[in-house]
C-alpha cells in the first residue's frame, strides 16, 4: 500500500521535497500551491520555472490549488511555507486539515512577536499533533538535482523521526535522527542571521579571515542562544548547526548570504527585498532573535550589529568597526 505525502507550499524547497519523495515507488505525492495560476503553470510545464529552472517535475506529482484534493488520504503533511506566512496560511487551511497526520516541517525561522519556532506555530494553529523538523545543509537547488546531501530529522517522538528518516532517505539523501527538535529548529533559524553577516563580508571584500571569524563566533552565538532556550549544545556541532551554517554562509544559492552581500555592496534592505524572488528568512529572524536576546540578557554582538544594519540604518562598515573594536576578552 502506497504512502501518501501532501506537500504544502510551492517554493523551491517544496518542489525539491516533491522530487525527492517521488524516487520511491511506494510514495504518492501531492503538492498544494495557493495560486491556481502557479499550479497550472507547474502542471503544464512540469517545472518550477521561477525557482528551480531546468529541474523536471515528475508526472506522478499531483499539483493542485485545491487543498481538499491535496490532503485527501495523506499519511504525512510536509509544510514548506516561510515562517512569516505560516500562521496565516495554516489558519486558512486548518478547516481542511481535520485528520491527525504527522507534520514534517522544512521551515527555518522564528515568528516575530510570539518567538515561536515553526513546530510551535503548527501545533498552535492545528492543535496537538506529531511534528518533526527536517534540517541541515539542504539547498533545494542541489537536492532537486540529486547531489549528495545529509540532514537530520528531529522530534521528541523518536519513532516519528525514524519514520521520516525512512521516508526521505535515498542513495543520494542521507537522513540522521535526533530528539532535539528545539535545537534543530533554532539552529536552522539562527544560521540565517549569521549568513547575512557572512554575505556582508563578501560584499565588502573583507576577505576569508573575516568571514571565517564571523562563522566561528556566529556559531558561539547560536549555541549560546539555543542553550538558553533549552536546546542541546551538541546539536550546534552537528548537521543542523555547523553543517547548515557552512552551507548557508558559503553557497551562491544562499538567499541570506546574497542579501548580506548586496548590503555590503551598498544597497539598502528595501532595494534588495523588492528584487528578490524568494523569502530571505534571516531578516525577520534577526528581529526576533535580537528582541528575545535583549529580553533574556544574552550577549549576541553579531546579531545585534546585523539588526542595526537591517532596521536602524547603520552602515555595514560601521557595524564591522563596532565588532572589531569591542573590549578584548578570552575566547
Amino acid at each position: 500500500m502506497n504512502t501518501k505525502v501532501a506537500i504544502l507550499g510551492g517554493g523551491g524547497m517544496a518542489t525539491a521535497c516533491a522530487t525527492l519523495l517521488t524516487e520511491s515507488s511506494t510514495v504518492a505525492v501531492s503538492m498544494w500551491v495557493r495560486s491556481a495560476e502557479i499550479a497550472e503553470d507547474l502542471r503544464k510545464h512540469r517545472e518550477n520555472r521561477r525557482l528551480l529552472p531546468g529541474v523536471p517535475l515528475s508526472e506522478t506529482i499531483d499539483v493542485t490549488s485545491d487543498i481538499d484534493e491535496a490532503v485527501a488520504g495523506a499519511d504525512y503533511l510536509v509544510v514548506a511555507i516561510p515562517t512569516e506566512f505560516l500562521r496565516e496560511a495554516l489558519t486558512s487551511l486548518a478547516p481542511h486539515l481535520k485528520n491527525s497526520s504527522p507534520v514534517i516541517s522544512v521551515i527555518k525561522g522564528i515568528e516575530q512577536g510570539t518567538f515561536f519556532r515553526p513546530s510551535e506555530i503548527i501545533s498552535d494553529v492545528l492543535g496537538p499533533r506529531p511534528v518533526v523538523a527536517l534540517g541541515g545543509p539542504s539547498h533545494a537547488e542541489e537536492i532537486a538535482r540529486r547531489l549528495p546531501a545529509s540532514v537530520v530529522a528531529a522530534s521528541g517522538d523518536i519513532q516519528l523521526a525514524k519514520q521520516t528518516q525512512k521516508l526521505f532517505s535515498t542513495d543520494r539523501f542521507r537522513v540522521y535522527t535526533n530528539v532535539d527538535i528545539v535545537g534543530v529548529e533554532l539552529a536552522g533559524a539562527l544560521k540565517n542571521v549569521i549568513a547575512i553577516a557572512a554575505g556582508i563580508c563578501d560584499g565588502g571584500k573583507y576577505g576569508d579571515n573575516a568571514k571565517s571569524a564571523i562563522m566561528t563566533r556566529g556559531l558561539v552565538e547560536m549555541n549560546r542562544f539555543g542553550s538558553a532556550l533549552g536546546a542541546e549544545p551538541s546539536t550546534f556541532s552537528g548537521l543542523a548547526g555547523v553543517g547548515d551554517l557552512i552551507t548557508t554562509c558559503m553557497s551562491p544559492f544562499g538567499r541570506n548570504r546574497k542579501l548580506g552581500e548586496r548590503l555590503g555592496q551598498g544597497e539598502t534592505l528595501e532595494q534588495i527585498l523588492q528584487t528578490m524572488d524568494a523569502v530571505a528568512e534571516g531578516v525577520n529572524t534577526t528581529h526576533s532573535v535580537f528582541d528575545l536576546a535583549e529580553d533574556k540578557g544574552l550577549d549576541m554582538p553579531i546579531t545585534t550589529e546585523i539588526y542595526r544594519v537591517l532596521f536602524e540604518g547603520k552602515s555595514p562598515e560601521e557595524a564591522t568597526q563596532t565588532l572589531m573594536t569591542r573590549p578584548q576578552r578570552e575566547e
